[in-house]
């Protein structure tokens, strides 16, 4: 049924700060829980260090903004809120490691290889690829099995060659050459965008929602999305290691192309801000009448330092 589209609520009105601080209790109780402690060989630290004390868990607050939208289901909505943080830490993981980025600083400390060892850094990443869809499947009938099938193929999709995996594949490969704008859209499109936009997508698969609201819902993870590796670029070359919490100035030491080589640092700011008024555009136009979260969320992105 199509709804009549809803006025957006004010971003003043709603306290990103107080609902983020209960989402993220119960997505941080959560993880400890399910992150092995247990794994031989000292598996389970490389893995709880990879995931655990860190990050912004921007991707679980989009899941559950977003279940929150459609009026998800609860249960559905965490594990999705986990699993999809646990695919992002072991991205970070794997793509920090000397055969790919050789980064020595993530979130603050060393990176999962400096802290144990390459083998220990690869074995952590399989693991936690594997337990983020173990995740989403849990035994009984806590989450529907139809739910449990489009989560997996939602976050499947994401990760893979179609998302993040051939993103990073296209990133390695760019090294040293001159993107055109297209082309380092569609790579961003896959190696940061998937991910997020998978994350809405994923929240709004924990509810019911009508193609119109759900389209509406892709089109907002689509901008965010994009936003976020904009907002990226700016900060590699605008912000100092401490503040972010990882090496700054990586991408130009690399030779990487970016929105800033590319299109100058004041014309990324402003692409940014555009890409923020077409995510909230988007929720304008869902029709769906609980969308603050969301929408607080994307200003987050593009506000944010770090």
């Amino acid at each position: 049924m199509k709804r009549d589209p809803q006025p957006a609520v004010p971003s003043a009105a709603f306290d990103l700060a107080a609902w983020s601080a209960h989402q993220l209790g119960l997505v941080e109780q959560a993880l400890s829980d399910w992150v092995a402690h247990d794994a031989p060989a000292g598996l389970g630290d490389a893995m709880r260090y990879a995931v655990l004390d860190g990050g912004k868990r921007l991707r679980p607050l989009l899941v559950l903004a977003a279940a929150q939208a459609v009026g998800g289901h609860e249960q559905a909505a965490l594990r999705a809120a986990c699993a999809v943080e646990i695919i992002h830490a072991y991205s970070l993981v794997h793509d920090d490691m000397p055969c790919m980025d050789n980064d020595v600083l993530r979130r603050g400390k060393p990176t999962v290889h400096v802290k144990f060892g390459e083998a220990g850094a690869l074995l952590a990443g399989d693991a936690l690829q594997a337990l983020a869809f173990e995740l989403l499947a849990p035994e009984g009938d806590e989450v529907p099995a139809a739910v449990q099938a489009r989560l997996c193929r939602l976050l499947a999709r994401a990760a893979g060659h179609e998302g993040m995996a051939g993103g990073q594949a296209i990133d390695l490969a760019s090294v040293g050459k001159a993107l055109t704008e297209d082309e380092l859209r569609q790579m961003h499109r896959l190696k940061t965008g998937a991910l997020l936009k998978g994350s809405v997508l994923m929240g709004a698969a924990c509810g019911q929602v009508d193609p119109a609201a759900l389209a509406k819902l892709d089109d907002y993870g689509a901008a965010i999305g994009l936003a976020f590796q904009v907002v990226d670029d700016i900060l590699d070359v605008t912000a100092d290691s401490a503040t972010l919490g990882k090496t700054a100035g990586k991408d130009a030491a690399n030779d990487k192309p970016t929105y800033v080589s590319l299109m100058g640092l004041d014309n990324s700011r402003a692409h940014a801000r555009e890409l923020l008024q077409r995510a909230h555009a988007a929720l304008d136009a869902s029709g769906l009448a609980d969308t603050a979260a969301l929408r607080a969320l994307a200003s987050m992105v593009v506000d944010r330092h770090n």
